[in-house]
C-alpha cells in the first residue's frame, strides 16, 4: 500500500519515486510513493482502488492528465485553464481535487534555474496534449510574444488555440508547414515522440540565433530533440529535468505544507544524466 503514487502509461521509467523519497528524507516526512501503470481507459478504476487502499495523493503524467481533469471534483484556477490536471489529492468528503504544477515547473526551472527571460520570445510549442496545455498557459503568463502551436493531430492544436481564447497572441500552423513559420526564439517539445521512439521531422531554419530549445521529457526521451536542437545551432537545448523535479516539489508542498529545496536533488540526477542537457 503506498499513499502517493504517480500514474502513467508507459511508467516504467518515471523518477517521479525517487524525487519524492528524496524530499521526504530532505523533509523529515516519510511517505510511501509508488509507479502505478494505468492504460488509457483505466484511471478512474485506478485511482478507486488507490483510494480505497489508503492512497491520499497522486502524480499524473503522459497520457492521463485529461482524463485526471475529468475526475476531480475541484480544480485549481491553473488547472481549470489548461484542462488538465498533473496532482490530485483525496478530500475528506471522498473525491479528488486537480491541480497542476507542470506550468510552475516549467517556468521555475527556466527562469530561476537557468536565468532566463522568457518576456516576448517568439515561442513555437510542438504538441497539444495534457503537458503542452500547462506549457502554453505558464508560457504565456510569463510574457512571451506570439506563441504558435502545431500538432501532429491539427484538430488538437486548433482546440488547444481555442480554449486559451487569445487570438491576438496564439495561432496554430500545419506540420508541414513549419519550414515557412520563419524563426523562433524558444521551441518548446511537449510531444511524446520520444517516449513513443518516434522521430520529428523538423527544419533547421526555425531555431533563431540564440533560440532556447527545450524539451518536456528528460533522460533519453528528450535526447533525439536535443540533438536535432543542437545540429540546428540552438543558443541553449535543455530537458525537462528540472521542470520534473520543480513540478513535484509543488505537488509535495500541495499534499505536505512544506515546499522541499529543489537544486540538491536536481544536482544528483543531473550528474547520472550529464550529456542531457547544455548550454
Amino acid at each position: 500500500m503506498s499513499d502517493y503514487a504517480v500514474f502513467g502509461h508507459p511508467i516504467a521509467h518515471s523518477l517521479s519515486p525517487r524525487i519524492h523519497a528524496l524530499f521526504g528524507l530532505q523533509s523529515g516526512i516519510p511517505l510511501n510513493y509508488a509507479a502505478i501503470d494505468a492504460p488509457p481507459g483505466a484511471l478512474a478504476a485506478s485511482l478507486a482502488k488507490f483510494a480505497a487502499d489508503g492512497g491520499r495523493g497522486a502524480n499524473i503524467t503522459l497520457p492521463l492528465k485529461q482524463d485526471a481533469f475529468a475526475l476531480s471534483a475541484e480544480l485549481s484556477d491553473f488547472a481549470r485553464r489548461a484542462g488538465a490536471v498533473n496532482t490530485l489529492s483525496w478530500r475528506d468528503d471522498g473525491s479528488w481535487r486537480g491541480d497542476n504544477t507542470d506550468g510552475t515547473g516549467l517556468t521555475r526551472d527556466l527562469t530561476e534555474r537557468h536565468q532566463l527571460d522568457l518576456r516576448e520570445r517568439r515561442s513555437l510549442l510542438l504538441g497539444a496534449g495534457g503537458a503542452a496545455r500547462a506549457a502554453a498557459h505558464a508560457l504565456l503568463d510569463a510574457g512571451i510574444g506570439e506563441l504558435v502551436i502545431v500538432n501532429r493531430s491539427p484538430e488538437r492544436a486548433d482546440a488547444l488555440m481555442d480554449s486559451i481564447g487569445n487570438p491576438a497572441r496564439v495561432r496554430t500552423r500545419y506540420w508541414a508547414d513549419l519550414a515557412n513559420c520563419g524563426n523562433f526564439s524558444l521551441v518548446v517539445n511537449a510531444t511524446s515522440a520520444g517516449i513513443a521512439r518516434e522521430k520529428l521531422a523538423l527544419p533547421f531554419n526555425i531555431v533563431a540565433p540564440r533560440a532556447l530549445c527545450y524539451d518536456l521529457s528528460y533522460g533519453t526521451a528528450a535526447f533525439g530533440f536535443l540533438a536535432w536542437a543542437r545540429a540546428a545551432r540552438a543558443g541553449r537545448a535543455l530537458d525537462g529535468l528540472g521542470m520534473l523535479i520543480e513540478q513535484a516539489a509543488e505537488s509535495f508542498q500541495i499534499w505536505h505544507g512544506v515546499r522541499p529545496q529543489t537544486d540538491p536533488v536536481y544536482a544528483e540526477l543531473r550528474s547520472e544524466l550529464p550529456l542531457l542537457a547544455s548550454d
